[in-house]
């Protein structure tokens, strides 16, 4: 899939929005369409048309989750799904992404962030996954046994003198766990360890294979 045969579909109730991200994508030439809310978009999507759909998890009416689960069958569809999301959101898009979303945005939207993700996404092949599955499997099987809990814990929402105590380990022993858990995870933030985490796991990883390494 590339540019030329790809488009983006954006469902918002928010007109500014939507005419900020239309501006953005046609800024690289990407064919985009907004529609103010997901009946309006199921009225109008033809399910042979390829590219990005990128809606918020809540909306009015029908709501981002209802789309996916409900009323759009993701795996009969050319398309790939980002959800948007602010954090208090995450059982819900662990819900869409069961229902077939390729990833998440948390709010507020960082326009670069969503057009560098939403590109990604357009050259995407079937085999990328296959491959971002393989390297997200060896960067867990470099965390040691003891790193994997801290993960487990952190991405779970856990303050570190919490895992402190769960573990009865020191906090500042907490502090070096987690600092190893981010480079060898490669994630920048804790928002992007979880959605790496949860994209992952989601679409067939068996993280429980790990080894007993201390």
């Amino acid at each position: 899939m590339d540019f030329t045969d790809g488009a983006v579909f954006i469902v918002d109730d928010d007109p500014e929005l939507c005419q900020a991200l239309r501006w953005l994508f046609e800024s690289v030439n990407i064919p985009v369409y907004t529609y103010s809310n997901a009946k309006e978009f199921l009225e109008n999507y033809d399910l042979k048309q390829r590219g990005c759909l990128i809606i918020d998890v809540r909306m009015p009416v029908i709501s981002g989750l209802e789309l996916l689960e409900q009323h759009l069958n993701v795996s009969k569809t050319q398309l790939l799904v980002i959800m948007i999301t602010g954090y208090g959101d995450i059982p819900m898009v662990v819900r869409a992404m069961k229902a077939g979303a390729s990833d998440f945005i948390l709010k507020p939207v960082n326009h670069q962030h969503l057009l560098e993700v939403t590109q990604k996404l357009l050259k995407k092949t079937y085999n990328y996954r296959l491959q971002s599955q393989s390297d997200f499997f060896e960067r867990l099987q470099r965390l040691t046994k003891r790193e994997r809990q801290v993960m487990d814990f952190v991405i779970d929402g856990k303050l570190n003198k919490q895992i402190a105590h769960e573990l009865d380990i020191s906090i500042s022993t907490v502090e070096v766990h987690r600092a190893n858990v981010m480079r060898k995870m490669k994630a920048k933030t804790l928002a992007e360890l979880i959605k790496i985490n949860l994209i992952h796991t989601l679409h067939g990883d068996n993280s429980n294979t790990l080894g007993e390494r201390q």
